[in-house]
């Protein structure tokens, strides 16, 4: 049987879209689908495995949703602290901005936070700039959080992913065509299977070492077996595989609403298996968490080719 899951997920990026968007947005679980993310895995020589496509990242992944769902917005990123707020303070006079990645080590309103940069990317909607604070609801649970401009600009000024510069901000969303979600997704098929055959290669893609899709859950599954560092293992069971199994979940659900059936089952196959990794990562059952990675491994084959037949190539 398949239920849907509802409940506490790390969707900053599609959780704050959402809100931005208003009364017109579709489920953040439809919008995380949109922005590609659940369509594959990548993993950097030296880097940390995560449960999305090679060469994916949440910066492109927000494009894309918003043009598949049909709206427009104004991205500026870079400058000095001062010039950023500034802008951030005249943008948010006419309407939420969606500001991110900020550095989730530096959120100082989060009482888990170490004020430290940690490197892990969020988003937040920022609602209005005085002359000393930010006034933003954080997806993390915190509605009108607050933090001296400072501390904001600071959290703010970090370049996390390939491409994505500090100070990066979208406002003024405008709706330019009306598309309904199950329209979206369905013409949001062919990007999910370009992701899962290797994603983009362009001027962003510079790093050769990175393995995506099957290779870089094979590599994870090695690693495992031979002894995870504290800092990936730390990665994979507090967020990673949760995250991942979320999206696949996720994915199996609106794939198919939107009519591609096979697609949606081995996108729950996917979910399922990703799932039952959680509790031998934090077990220390490393065996038994490869042997569920492995099993992955040529599923993403899978997909992609049940994603082709959905569209018919």
């Amino acid at each position: 049987m398949t239920l849907a899951f509802s409940g506490s997920s790390p969707y900053c990026y599609s959780n704050s879209l959402a809100m931005v968007l208003g009364t017109d947005a579709p489920a953040p679980s439809a919008i995380e689908v949109l922005t590609g993310s659940p369509f594959g895995a990548q993993f950097t020589e030296g880097g940390l495995p995560h449960f999305d496509p090679f060469g994916w990242d949440p910066d492109l992944g927000l494009d894309q949703a918003l043009d598949l769902l049909g709206w427009t917005c104004r991205r500026t990123s870079g400058g000095e602290a001062t010039e950023a707020i500034d802008r951030l303070r005249q943008a948010s006079r006419s309407g939420p901005v969606l500001a991110g990645p900020v550095d989730s080590g530096l959120l100082l309103h989060q009482p888990w936070s170490a004020g430290e940069a940690n490197g892990s990317d969020h988003w937040v909607v920022v609602l209005a700039v005085d002359d000393e604070q930010v006034l933003f609801h954080d997806p993390d649970g915190f509605p009108f959080a607050t933090l001296p401009i400072g501390a904001f600009a600071a959290a703010w000024n970090s370049r996390l992913m390939e491409c994505a510069g500090p100070f990066t901000m979208r406002s003024d969303f405008r709706r330019v065509r009306q598309v309904d979600v199950l329209a979206a997704l369905r013409n949001s098929l062919p990007a999910a299977q370009r992701w899962l055959a290797g994603g983009r290669q362009d001027e962003c893609q510079t790093q050769p070492d990175v393995l995506g899709q099957g290779a870089a859950v094979e590599r994870l599954a090695s690693q495992i077996l031979a002894g995870l560092d504290d800092r990936t293992h730390d990665h994979l069971a507090g967020f990673a595989v949760r995250v991942g199994t979320r999206r696949l979940s996720d994915a199996s659900l609106w794939l198919g609403q939107a009519g591609a059936r096979n697609a949606a089952e081995t996108a729950g196959f996917q979910a399922r298996l990703l799932g039952s990794v959680q509790y031998n990562l934090v077990a220390g059952e490393r065996q038994a968490a490869a042997a569920m990675l492995r099993q992955l491994v040529n599923s993403y084959g899978h997909l992609r080719n049940e994603l082709g037949a959905a569209i018919g190539n």
